[in-house]
């Protein structure tokens, strides 16, 4: 077996593809159970549960009555208490290369400033916050420190919730950094895991790496299914090496992590191409249900389709669910037969192909769930909000929803609707955020008005 498989990662024999006796020989592998007993009854050394609800007695071949499995990591394979985990110490280096850093931009002034205070953080072995606006250019701010972490022979690591945004970090990086082997990891990934330099990952598979990387970066940490997830938090902890940093990206802190890195944070509140963000308008749009029950495209939501569809501008609808989303799909399809349009949700085997088209120009009106609230950027189009009153839109969900908008030099400008059936506390709150961060990069001289 090669070891650089091993190095850095906790996995099970079954996930090498190896025999337990042939880990079993190797005296600097070590040899972790997969479940054991505490105080309060089973753990899993994987995902950290604890939750004694999230344990199944297991029927297996080992004929121990004892012998139980984790629920709540099955995803990526049963873990019983007669099974192991492996470990190999990462205390190897890869080989220092003066690789090159092959984006051709330039980071704005304010870029440069976070981009500096990101770098510094690295040197001094200091964990640090990003708090960026949407369409900051978050990903461009890393590149100095992912150079100098890579040039040094260091093993870096970014990590975000989505996997639509971990296939468009790859896309990016895998160029930006060709100098150096990158790996995508995550369930639907094609790829194999390999022992690279630059590893680009879903915060889920965080959970197979030990003590891996020395500069690890979660990308959107306010993200769903991060968020709120302590097995993943914890996750991220332990994939770092003992004396590594981790960087935190989001245009959304919540109260809890903006309180955590108060004086190891840096706040950018413009956009890069130095115009404000848009800031949402609140239209009333009636019961917008009970038409969609009644097959009809609710008049206010029809009204602002055409008007868009006049001025020749793409246009990206947010729904509260699946099921109201193809509903809606049906009902335009039938109001609106002369436009281009279709609709993509988490559960469409599609969905990378229909936002590439999107990308492309090749529709006119796009209907989505939450899952292009973020990652994703479409030059030249505005954002509708049907029904931005559910608790599914929450605050931080709005602004990045409305981030969506004006992304790009080229368009910078664009108009977010919130169409609602009575204002909600986070709607409000999210057209808060974003006047205040205008206001603040007004103050910073970082918007040309």
């Amino acid at each position: 077996m090669d070891k650089n498989l091993l190095r850095g990662r906790l996995v099970t024999a079954k996930e090498l593809g190896v025999n337990p006796t042939d880990l079993d020989a190797c005296p600097d592998i070590k040899k972790i159970p997969a479940l054991c007993q505490r105080s309060k009854g089973h753990y899993c050394n994987r995902c950290f549960n604890q939750d004694q609800n999230r344990f199944a007695r297991n029927h297996c071949s080992c004929a121990q009555d004892s012998c139980h499995y984790c629920l709540k990591c099955i995803q990526f394979g049963k873990v019983s208490s007669c099974q192991f985990l492996y470990h190999l110490e990462d205390t190897s280096t890869f080989p220092s290369k003066v690789g090159q850093c092959r984006w051709q931009g330039q980071l704005s002034d304010g870029q440069n400033r976070v981009a500096q205070e990101i770098l510094q953080a690295y040197k001094a072995g200091q964990d640090h916050l990003v708090w960026a606006v949407t369409g900051a250019g978050k990903t461009e701010m890393l590149y100095p420190t992912i150079t100098a972490a890579l040039r040094q022979g260091h093993r870096v690591g970014i990590a975000t919730p989505r996997i639509d945004v971990a296939n468009e970090l790859y896309l990016r990086l895998a160029e930006v950094f060709s100098d150096w082997e990158t790996v995508l990891l995550h369930g639907q990934s094609e790829q194999s895991y390999a022992y690279t330099p630059l590893t680009i990952c879903s915060t889920h598979q965080l959970l197979r790496f030990q003590a891996a990387f020395d500069l690890l970066v979660i990308d959107e940490i306010d993200a769903f299914p991060y968020r709120h997830n302590a097995s993943l938090e914890q996750a991220s902890q332990r994939a770092l090496k003992a004396n590594g940093t981790s960087l935190l990206l989001t245009a959304t802190p919540s109260s809890d992590i903006q309180e955590k890195f108060q004086s190891q944070r840096s706040i950018l509140p413009g956009r890069y191409h130095r115009h404000a963000l848009p800031v949402p308008q609140h239209i009333w749009v009636g019961d917008w249900r009970s038409a969609l029950a009644k097959g009809r495209v609710p008049r206010v939501l029809a009204y602002y389709i055409r008007h868009f569809a006049s001025l020749k501008r793409r246009l990206l609808v947010f729904v509260p669910n699946i099921d109201l989303m193809l509903a809606l799909e049906v009902i335009c399809q039938k109001k609106f037969p002369h436009l281009k349009l279709t609709s993509v949700s988490s559960r469409d085997n599609d969905r990378q192909a229909k936002v590439n088209k999107m990308r492309d120009s090749d529709y006119d009106l796009l209907l989505t769930t939450q899952i292009l609230e973020r990652g994703v950027t479409f030059v030249g189009i505005d954002v509708i909000v049907l029904g931005s009153e559910d608790r599914t839109f929450t605050s931080a969900a709005l602004v990045q929803i409305a981030g969506r908008v004006g992304r790009k030099p080229q368009a910078p400008n664009g108009r977010v609707l919130f169409l609602h059936y009575g204002q909600s506390r986070a709607s409000r709150t999210a057209v808060r955020q974003i006047k205040a961060m205008n206001h603040l990069a007004r103050k910073e001289g970082l918007i040309d008005d």
